[in-house]
């Protein structure tokens, strides 16, 4: 989804949680060319044994690292058999706290430009973040369209159950997603209380609804020629059901449950197109639900928090940072 050259292969291991909602110290390999390391150090693992809807066999780990040397090199996660969160928390945490979601057109998950780079942006700002390694659609699950979104439900779950182990205030927890990530964010903003698993512990039965929502050049349906086309064949696959389809045409989904958004697109992306974030804020507007937009002159797509200083779309981790101060408040 965003214009990567995959071309080196790296043998990471997965989180080693035995317990879904206990921390673990998971076998860390370095990454080379400043990569930095994943899973970090505290991952927690979102199922206890094989996930919902596992196959035999499973899906081969295939991480691999984009660009060449000296350049920005990405780590992207395709074969994900135990999702995880990643821990990164904030030198001086505000209580506040948010999952974040990679995207790549739920055909792999950007590990560092939208997760682990994101979550030192926000650490910065007293945020502390959960970066989510959640499994794709396409690799063989058996409710393939609802995958991700078991996922990030049993993220959120799991973060709020264990808000004072991380130090975190449970009701200003959010949830902020990229590209297809953006897309899997504002399915859980939308349907953070639509069962898509069988409860198997008492954490299923903790809220999923995140308390804001933030949405960076975010797919906002599956309607073939309106949205992106990869993501809607990945996740709806070849001969897409119209149920699903509803589903997760996520900016007709906006009710007055739906938690505040914060929505960032680039005018000039060539991947999503920018009427998605358009149909978002419509969305958000018709009921009467509090968003604030902000549409960039350019930027493109992938950009996650790399854009030069000298563009306003750079500036995008502040606003973001005093939003959540507004529809929150500071406490």
């Amino acid at each position: 989804m965003h214009n990567r050259r995959n071309i080196l292969a790296l043998s990471i291991g997965a989180a080693a949680t035995p317990a879904a909602a206990a921390a673990a110290h998971a076998p860390r390999i370095a990454g080379p060319f400043g990569l930095p390391v994943w899973p970090p150090r505290e991952t927690v693992a979102l199922w206890s044994g094989h996930p919902p809807g596992a196959r035999t066999p499973e899906p081969l780990q295939r991480p691999t690292i984009t660009g060449r040397p000296g350049d920005y090199r990405d780590l992207l996660m395709r074969g994900v058999v135990r999702p995880a969160i990643g821990v990164y928390r904030a030198p001086r945490p505000d209580g506040r706290a948010v999952v974040i979601c990679p995207g790549g057109g739920y055909s792999f998950t950007s590990i560092r430009n939208e997760g682990s780079d994101v979550a030192s942006a926000l650490n910065a700002r007293g945020i502390t973040a959960f970066v989510l390694s959640y499994r794709l659609p396409g690799e063989g699950w058996v409710d393939r369209s609802n995958t991700p979104l078991m996922d990030v439900q049993r993220a959120m779950r799991i973060v709020r159950a264990n808000a004072a182990r991380y130090r975190i205030d449970p009701n200003r927890l959010g949830v902020l997603g990229f590209s297809a990530g953006g897309h899997l964010a504002a399915s859980l903003l939308t349907l953070f209380d639509t069962p898509v698993y069988r409860r198997g512990d008492a954490i299923d039965a903790v809220s999923a609804r995140p308390d804001f929502g933030g949405l960076m050049y975010a797919v906002s349906n599956m309607d073939p020629g309106r949205s992106h086309g990869g993501s809607r064949a990945n996740l709806l696959g070849p001969n897409p059901d119209p149920v699903m389809e509803r589903r997760y045409a996520c900016d007709r989904n906006i009710t007055r449950e739906t938690p505040p958004l914060f929505i960032v697109h680039a005018q000039d992306d060539p991947t999503v197109p920018f009427t998605n974030a358009m149909d978002l804020f419509a969305g958000a507007r018709a009921a009467r639900i509090a968003v604030e937009a902000h549409f960039l002159l350019r930027g493109g797509h992938g950009f996650g928090t790399r854009l030069p200083a000298t563009e306003s779309g750079s500036l995008w981790p502040d606003l973001y940072d005093r939003w959540i101060g507004e529809v929150m408040g500071r406490r």
